[in-house]
């Protein structure tokens, strides 16, 4: 009777202490502009910045590369993904998503720990976290038009200048609606899973940065909720940088572009690469823009191989 009485305490305080473990992860976004090869590199210089990071799962966009012909109307992938390459580099699983839809263009997902079979989209993937279920969806969004160019009067594709938020508003879900519309579609596989992540270069930037603060301080022509952050924000989804880091002012946080001059009227530095994680008692503990040294980064490599910077995140769910 006392044996089976301690074997029974015994596996109850193991089932309590499981039921509450903590998983700890660090999540990235990278657009990695064809890992080098658009500038006739290898991935080297990629590899080296995803080794300083040290990012569990990774959600990367344009793994192939840009055409020569490439406009703002017309610019199809070419070329073969870098992304197993860079896999194997790191000893790391990969998914390419080649599926061709309106939510990817040249999309991988790149993981420490195992990877299971896609959504019905191509947009997301479940991975196996030491017998934790986690799903990582990586999308990129198309970017014309462009609604800060719009607003700022940049010339950028067949695009006609606006002047409000309500205007910005509704080309921006003109433009990136019918993408969301696959991510949700395909983030239902996720339900019930331990903790959801959402990577992706959006071609648009976040509610959290362009405020009435930061009109105020000049970085934004004027407050826009930008509607595809506001979606998953809705959707109960966390933008890791801005927890950690929620003044826009103070941290302007510019993850396009580490080219240029940020003065330059032809352009506008912005916020539109994301990492989104939604869990149960979800904390972030950690986030930080990764690029170049210079004042927009939290965590510099150099040489610095992309026209984006990165994103990561470190979570606790």
């Amino acid at each position: 009777m006392k044996t089976h009485l301690v074997t029974g305490l015994v596996a109850a305080l193991l089932g309590a202490g499981s039921a509450h473990a903590e998983t700890t992860l660090r999540i990235m976004s990278y657009n990695i502009w064809g890992g080098g090869a658009n500038e006739g590199k290898g991935v080297e210089e990629t590899v080296a910045v995803l080794k300083a990071a040290n990012p569990d799962i990774i959600g990367m966009q344009e793994t192939r590369l840009e055409p020569e012909d490439c406009t703002a109307e017309a610019c199809a992938a070419v070329g073969e993904s870098v992304a197993k390459e860079i896999a194997e580099a790191l000893g790391y699983y990969y998914y390419d998503q080649s599926q061709e839809n309106v939510a990817l263009w040249a999309n991988a997902i790149l993981s420490r720990y195992p990877i299971g079979t896609p959504t019905a989209h191509d947009l997301g993937v479940p991975i196996d976290v030491n017998g934790v279920t986690v799903w990582a969806f990586n999308i990129h969004h198309d970017d014309e038009p462009y609604q800060p160019y719009q607003l700022l009067s940049i010339e950028y594709g067949p695009a006609p200048f606006i002047k409000t938020e309500a205007e910005a508003q509704d080309w921006a879900t003109k433009t990136r609606g019918p993408a969301m519309d696959l991510l949700f579609e395909d983030m239902t596989a996720a339900d019930g899973a331990a903790a959801v992540f959402v990577f992706g270069d959006f071609n648009e930037p976040s509610e959290y940065d362009w405020t009435d603060a930061a009109v105020a301080a000049g970085q934004q022509p004027v407050k826009v909720e930008w509607p595809t952050t506001h979606l998953l924000s809705e959707a109960g989804f966390v933008d890791t940088y801005r927890a950690v880091w929620p003044d826009p002012v103070a941290k302007p946080a510019y993850t396009w572009t580490p080219q240029g001059d940020e003065a330059d009227p032809e352009d506008h530095h912005d916020r539109i690469d994301f990492a989104f994680a939604r869990a149960e008692g979800l904390t972030v503990t950690g986030a930080w823009i990764v690029g170049e040294t210079g004042p927009r980064t939290e965590l510099a490599v150099d040489p610095w191989p992309s026209d984006h910077r990165a994103t990561l995140a470190e979570v606790s769910f």
